[in-house]
């Protein structure tokens, strides 16, 4: 993804898919615009996408680019965060959680709690925390981080069963429990322990 040199990739066809654009709507309020917070872990970050994440990217895509180096310039760092629009953001989302998760493929309301989680934590935190959620619901499964087949199945055989309860239950223990290991970030457990309810 190099918008450098091209139309941003973030009015791309994955747009057109209503369950990504739903869970895009729902995750928008919880992702602020330019931060540069040093208690930050991630590094400067923007619309939820952090430095230390977007390092780890590589070239998924398989352009032969960085696929966060927005600047061309044949690395990724903190100017590369900057310059990040929200279609950018989105395509983002879309090739490194929708996408590569499969999130499309989980029943909507699950489908967008776990796509806004894994923004937030990381795709196997979040994972972690809808298996413990379906396990709740009598589900043996382990919490492994792996939305694989048999964590999929559990979710699909729940069917109408709300686990969403169960799961923003899980998500803000892991948000006090990191609170707990790591003091500092107590300034940020009021908005995480908000998206975790949500």
């Amino acid at each position: 993804m190099n918008t450098a040199t091209s139309s941003s990739p973030g009015f791309g066809p994955h747009l057109d898919d209503g369950r990504f654009r739903a869970a895009v709507d729902f995750l928008r309020p919880h992702e602020g615009d330019l931060a540069d917070d040093p208690d930050d872990p991630g590094g400067v970050t923007k619309f939820g996408v952090s430095l230390r994440f977007a390092k780890s990217c590589g070239d998924l895509d398989g352009d032969g680019r960085l696929d966060l180096d927005l600047d061309g310039d044949g690395d990724v760092d903190a100017e590369d965060i900057r310059r990040m629009t929200r279609p950018d953001s989105a395509y983002v989302y879309w090739l490194y959680w929708w996408e590569r998760y499969r999130y499309g493929e989980l029943c909507l309301p699950i489908a967008v709690k776990t796509f806004d989680l894994a923004v937030n934590m990381g795709a196997r935190q979040a994972h972690k925390i809808v298996q413990r959620a379906a396990r709740s619901h009598g589900r043996p499964l382990l919490d492994d981080g792996d939305l694989g087949p048999a964590s999929r199945s559990a979710l699909r055989s729940l069917g109408n069963t709300d686990i969403l309860p169960a799961i923003r239950s899980e998500a803000a223990g892991f948000y006090r429990g990191l609170v707990a290991a790591r003091p500092r970030s107590s300034k940020y457990l009021a908005g995480w322990l908000n998206r975790a309810y949500a």
